[in-house]
């Protein structure tokens, strides 16, 4: 039985205890929280569990063999660290870290004291992108072109983060794991409208191969918006998670050189074809992710989402922000 500590019962803290108290073979055993209202709500919604609002006690609890952190990004560092240094595995909810040297740091010692630590990028989790990558291996898309995301709405504004950490982990998570080349360099603009961080964004991202990342995130939008087309050779995808059902959908849509005779001749042929929309399995995103990082710890399994995936994504992130500082200038990975 794998026995499970929380650190952090604020907006997404309730769901990861429920999805873990809910799995076969481990238990949550000890939450904490500064807030005595967080705790009295964990009482409330479990009146079993053991409760804190002193963050050492946790972290050295002898009746915890992993623990998740669920708290504002400048936290993550020390509290995993800590967890590291007591012989704890770790599930940090996104971003990991909020520098590159912190998230290379906590991997050295995760390495050093043969302990495993997951980074909680749940869309990785979901049928859709489970099915695209799918797609993408076994060659449907044929060789990848562009990736182009918007994930707009009105709010909810950060006071630690600016709307790239907020809201860009989530898209270049996904981007990390569907693009097997490797990204080398980030342009980013944005601007601050209501407060001292960015709250709408723009970032690209220059991958080998001619691949190329599009991102718009923004908290300033009228609407909702959550859509990634994803461009290949032979089909494209469009993903809209917003929709009840048919979220991914595969158009058999491409453009083909015909002629590459002369410098003036180039003849390019369009080809359209069916609309299908493949089967997405629909499952909990977050419970599968739960039992995935069980799993790693129980068979000793290096996870697909381990520190040095978050890493790339915190490096991209660090790219975006000095970009933006810059007035769009390109920074190398």
């Amino acid at each position: 039985m794998i026995q499970i500590g929380v650190i952090g019962y604020g907006y997404w803290g309730p769901h990861i205890v429920r999805n873990f108290q809910g799995l076969e073979g481990c238990e949550v055993t000890v939450v904490c929280d500064k807030s005595t209202e967080a705790l009295r709500r964990v009482k409330k919604a479990f009146p079993s569990l053991q409760v804190t609002s002193d963050i050492p006690e946790a972290l050295a609890a002898t009746n915890v063999d992993a623990m998740a952190i669920v708290t504002p990004v400048w936290t993550h560092f020390e509290l995993a660290k800590a967890a590291l240094e007591n012989g704890k595995h770790v599930l940090v909810e996104k971003p990991f870290t909020s520098t590159a040297d912190q998230a290379e740091e906590l991997i050295d010692l995760a390495e050093k004291k043969k302990l495993q630590i997951m980074v909680d990028h749940t869309f990785l989790f979901t049928g859709a992108v489970k099915k695209i990558r799918q797609l993408i291996d076994e060659g449907t898309l044929g060789k990848l072109y562009y990736y182009d995301s918007t994930r707009v709405n009105l709010g909810l504004f950060q006071h630690d983060v600016n709307v790239v950490w907020d809201l860009a982990p989530h898209d270049l998570a996904i981007m990390n794991h569907l693009i097997k080349d490797k990204p080398e360099a980030v342009v980013a603009t944005g601007e601050k409208h209501l407060n001292a961080h960015e709250d709408i964004a723009f970032i690209t991202v220059y991958f080998q191969n001619n691949i190329i990342a599009h991102i718009n995130v923004n908290w300033l939008s009228p609407v909702k918006v959550r859509t990634t087309l994803i461009g290949g050779e032979k089909s494209m995808v469009v993903w809209n998670d917003l929709e009840a059902d048919e979220k991914v959908k595969v158009y058999d849509k491409g453009v083909q050189i015909t002629s590459r005779e002369g410098v003036y001749e180039l003849l390019v042929s369009y080809r359209s074809g069916d609309m299908w929309a493949p089967k997405v399995e629909q499952t909990e995103a977050l419970k599968a992710e739960c039992g995935y990082f069980i799993d790693c710890i129980k068979n000793s399994t290096t996870p697909f989402n381990d520190g040095r995936s978050g890493l790339k994504v915190v490096k991209m992130l660090e790219a975006a922000n000095q970009s933006i500082r810059e007035r769009g200038r390109i920074v190398q990975i």
